[in-house]
């Protein structure tokens, strides 16, 4: 979705990390959303190390309700978060947060994107990876859980 294409009805969700605004997570999840014809996008944030402490000390008082996190900083957002999933606890990173009433619940989806599939030891990363873009999906914007998709949505180009 170009900045032109949103409007006041598109939904949004924020990604952080250091390449956010190309990296995998936003093209991913984007093309999920764009592939069940969803108004919605991810607003990549691109930020160092050194702007981290202050973005998630902020993030319970702004505007955001929901952001995804880049690999660089899943680990380090645990000790921002009020609440950890029991995922996030046992694997020590936090993959997305959401933000109720000024409190950031921190959240994995190792064990759900798992879930999706009968013998998920097979499974490469990058299935994986998606799969956890296709439930996230799902969980803020309703798009459909479909992991026989997730070949597809892999082999389009943008």
């Amino acid at each position: 979705m170009r900045p032109e294409e949103i409007k006041p009805d598109t939904g949004l969700c924020t990604i952080l990390g250091y390449n956010a605004q190309t990296g995998y997570m936003r093209k991913y999840f984007n093309r999920i959303l764009k592939h069940n014809g969803i108004n919605a996008t991810a607003i990549a944030l691109n930020i160092k190390d050194e702007h981290f402490d202050f973005t998630m000390t902020s993030v319970g008082q702004s505007k955001v309700d929901r952001m995804m996190l880049e690999k660089e900083f899943q680990e380090k957002a645990l000790q921002y978060c009020d609440t950890l999933d029991e995922c996030a606890q046992r694997e020590k990173h936090v993959e997305f947060i959401e933000v109720a009433e000024g409190k950031v619940h921190g959240h994995c989806l190792d064990d759900k994107a798992k879930a999706l599939f009968n013998k998920p030891e097979f499974l490469d990363e990058q299935i994986l990876f998606v799969a956890k873009m296709m439930l996230l999906a799902n969980r803020w914007f309703g798009a459909r859980i479909d992991a026989d998709e997730i070949p597809t949505l892999i082999g389009e180009k943008q």
